[in-house]
């Protein structure tokens, strides 16, 4: 007998998206599912493989055009990132600044605007739901709340026409050149993120995402000068922010698209999301994009012994700490 969650997440189908497989998934806290195997494509699988391949129709015309500001924002990033990597600007330093705010951002939309906030997998303490957020911020990615709506927008219509990074656009729109253009799911704000729209931290953290990059690069800067680094500040800047950015940027596109095109299936889920196993190692789990449509609430992506989620495996530590609960975790069971 076939079971569907019974959680239901704060957006519509979020929490019960359609699948099909024989292996059983246990939601701590909610409820046993039976499912069967993904090996042979089902017909609606079929059915949105041939609308996935079938041509799109062309953009409207109001959305055509580039917006000048992202675009040229992200040229310049792409530009600055390039700058980084010239041996003047090498450091040890450096490479510690990257790594460390690397760990912090990914970390930042993983933990907490991915699992915490999209899809309230699990509950923390309020000024912890805030640090991660901030986190999160950190990595330009627009606001939090436009955040989450998008990627709330995107589990309702994934794969389809109106999914602002449809896969059926081609490799290279579901990557970044969606976001090149106006984007029709933020007229839906209200609808997918309106849990947040009150929230006043929420609201001017989504107006002004890009602040809390000044006070970090001037530490940084700062630190640079002081210790004498080799490069200077002006090296700790570049690859602590604009390198930094780039790098995560295509880390979080590679979700987007590569996920969409390549790897296997655990579920047979109504979409073409796949496990892919290095875009997981970069991104700390959310590569194991195939589990997530298939079971968004669980606060666990990857759901077999060797499928590694250090996002989850810092969950597990928060719940030591006593730091979260009600973790919503989905297990595959043969």
């Amino acid at each position: 007998m076939q079971r569907s969650p019974t959680f239901i997440s704060p957006t519509d189908r979020l929490g019960a998206p359609g699948y099909r497989s024989n292996r059983r998934i246990r939601f701590v806290e909610i409820s046993l599912v039976t499912t069967s195997p993904a090996s042979t494509p089902s017909e609606r699988e079929l059915r949105i493989r041939a609308a996935l391949m079938a041509p799109r129709e062309p953009l409207p015309r109001k959305q055509r055009k580039l917006k000048s500001g992202t675009t040229s924002f992200m040229l310049v990033m792409h530009v600055l990132a390039t700058v980084a990597l010239l041996p003047r600007f090498w450091s040890w330093q450096a490479v510690v600044a990257f790594a460390v705010l690397y760990w912090t951002t990914v970390l930042g939309v993983t933990l907490g605007l991915h699992r915490l906030v999209a899809h309230r997998s699990f509950e923390v303490p309020h000024w912890l739901e805030r640090v991660l957020v901030l986190m999160g911020t950190l990595a330009c990615q627009s606001g939090p709340i436009d955040w989450v709506a998008l990627h709330r927008h995107h589990h309702k219509f994934s794969d389809q026409p109106n999914d602002h990074h449809d896969a059926g656009r081609g490799l290279w729109w579901s990557h970044s050149e969606w976001m090149l253009h106006e984007i029709p799911a933020l007229e839906h704000k209200e609808r997918f993120a309106g849990d947040l729209l009150s929230d006043p931290f929420y609201f001017w953290l989504d107006r002004w995402f890009l602040l809390p990059q000044i006070p970090l690069g001037l530490a940084l800067y700062w630190y640079g000068e002081a210790a004498q680094v080799h490069g200077g500040g002006l090296g700790l800047v570049l690859w602590a922010i604009p390198l930094r950015l780039v790098v995560v940027y295509h880390v979080t596109w590679l979700v987007n698209s590569a996920t969409h095109a390549f790897g296997y299936r655990n579920f047979d889920c109504p979409d073409l999301s796949r496990n892919c196993w290095w875009v997981a190692i970069l991104s700390f789990g959310e590569g194991w994009h195939n589990n997530h449509h298939a079971h968004p609430a669980s606060a666990r992506h990857g759901l077999r012994w060797f499928e590694f989620d250090i996002t989850w495996m810092h969950i597990r530590l928060l719940r030591r700490l006593g730091l979260t609960r009600r973790v919503r975790q989905a297990r595959y069971a043969p």
